[in-house]
Parts: C-alpha cells; structure tokens; sequence
C-alpha cells in the first residue's frame, strides 16, 4: 500500500482585525497570518476501506470528529474513492492554542490525498475544499505568508516575511475560540492593527516595522477574561523580545526576538520560569516550505 508524510506547520497571526458581521453569522476578518516552523506529521497510508484517524495525544481523538477525518471524508464523497485510508499524525502543536493546529492537519490530509489518490485538484480546488472544513485551513493549504479576508477563507498571497525567530508560551489554558468571538465588543479596542502598513514593513523585509505593527484586536477579550494571558505577553515584552502578542483567540503568546540565539536564551529562562506552560523556541517558513 502507497504512503505519504507531510509536515503540518502551525501559524500566527501577525495582524487581526474583526470588521464586522457577515450575513452567515461569522466575523469578518482581516489578518496578516504566517506560517511557523514548529509542525505535526501526518502520514497517510492506503488501506482497502473506510477512514482510520490515529494520534499520540492522549486529548485528541481519532475517528469522526477528527478534523482530519473530516478533511479524508469530504475527499471521499467528492471524488467517489472506493479505497480507504488511516492517518497518523504526531501532534508537536498544542490543542487549542491558537496556532491552528487542526486545521493545518486537515490542510495536510487534503494536500496529501490529492497526491495519494492522484485526483489532479487544483490550488484553487484545494482552497474550495479547504473553505467547506474550516477558516483556517484554506490558509493552511496556502502557507508562507498571506492576507486572510472573509471568514478567513479569503487568501491573498503575500511577500515572505524576513526570517524572524519567536518564542511561543502557551498557558495551560483551552480557549473556545467561538466564545473569544461571541464576547467580542468592537467598543473595547483601543487600538487597532494597521494592516496596510503591516503588509508594507514585510514588502520592504522590515523586521522592527512588522515588530512595531503587530495587533490582534481578540486580546481585548482574551487577556481580560484570562489575566495569566496579559501576564504571559508581559513577561515575553521583559525578557527583551521586540514585541510580544497573542495569536489567533489565544492563549499562545508569542515574542519575535533580534535572532536564534536570542531567542534560545528567552526559552530557556522562560522554560524555568513557568513551570506547567508550553514554552517554544521557532522560526516563521517561507511559503516554498509548506510541504
């Protein structure tokens, strides 16, 4: 039986911006996302039928609600495939932690099957896939660095970002990211990202530019409702990162530093420092290392 493995990069959110409401329901968002070394695997193996979904985590299920096997089954009933697969993947992302973990899984299993079964999609056919899934997996089909409009299926390909080495902490939180939208009041920010400029700074490989015009407009609900969050962000801003920030709905906060061994000092004294918390040296990944 054929196999495939692939890499499952996690992402941050440079900017995001809450716009408004869409007639479905969902926020409309503008957000400057970026593509993270730190990764799952996903390996894929052909079986003679059905959809197996196999994990190391002991908090992430397998089987059906598995975004994963939501990504294998819509692959499934859109092309017909009578064969069926197992997927294994490793998780090295935390769950809910604002680094779209599962979604990159299910952009993996997509990519991946389109390979496997050889069924010839297109990028913009994976994206149309990608949209009936989740937000954040057309980004995840994309990579590299990217414009998220709409719900976020919206992807508009970007620059690459200069290398910028990150610290990660994540505390041990699990926040829903339908509640942070939910409680969200536009009356609250103060302060709202300047995507333009975002985008200019990472055109013009400006990396105290992109520093100084980080924002996401969900810290004025998530660092309230959880203060170890704010304290988090904080800490990272003390240690000398240039700026630090919450992705997505949190809780992950993340601090972009001068270099790697900078980076690697801020880790390991935070790794000491907070005990109980997911603390992560990485790199952002030009769109070219998706796979």
């Amino acid at each position: 039986m054929r196999h495939l493995e692939l890499k499952a990069a996690a992402k941050i959110n440079l900017t995001l911006d809450v716009l408004g409401k869409l007639p479905d329901g969902y926020h409309e968002v503008e957000m400057v996302m970026q593509s993270i070394e730190l990764h799952d695997v996903v390996v894929m193996e052909e079986a003679r039928e059905g959809i197996e979904v196999f994990t190391n985590h002991p908090r992430l299920p397998g089987g059906r609600s598995n975004i994963a096997y939501k990504a294998a089954l819509l692959i499934k009933e859109s092309f017909g495939i009578k064969t069926g697969v197992r997927i294994h993947i490793t998780k090295n992302i935390p769950l809910a932690a604002g680094l779209a973990g599962g979604s990159t899984d299910a952009a993996a299993v997509l990519r991946g099957l389109n390979c496997l079964w050889e069924l010839g999609l297109s990028y913009e056919g994976l994206l149309a896939k990608a949209a009936l899934i989740g937000s954040d997996v057309s980004f995840c089909i994309q990579g590299g660095t990217a414009l998220a409009k709409g719900r976020g299926e919206v992807i508009l390909p970007l620059h690459d970002v200069p290398e910028l080495w990150m610290v990660l902490v994540k505390p041990p939180l699990d926040i829903s990211t339908a509640e942070i939208y939910r409680e969200y009041d536009p009356a609250k920010v103060n302060v709202r990202p300047d995507t333009g400029q975002m985008i200019f700074s990472i055109e013009r490989g400006d990396k105290e530019g992109i520093a100084a015009n980080l924002g996401n407009v969900l810290e004025s609900v998530t660092l309230l409702k959880y203060p170890v969050v704010a304290q988090v962000k904080e800490r990272l801003e003390k240690t000398g990162a240039l700026r630090a920030i919450m992705s997505g709905s949190g809780p992950t906060v993340f601090g972009i530093t001068n270099d790697r061994e900078y980076a690697l000092k801020i880790t390991e004294l935070l790794k000491k420092e907070l005990e109980g918390m997911f603390v992560e040296v990485t790199r952002t990944l030009p769109g070219s290392s998706r796979n």
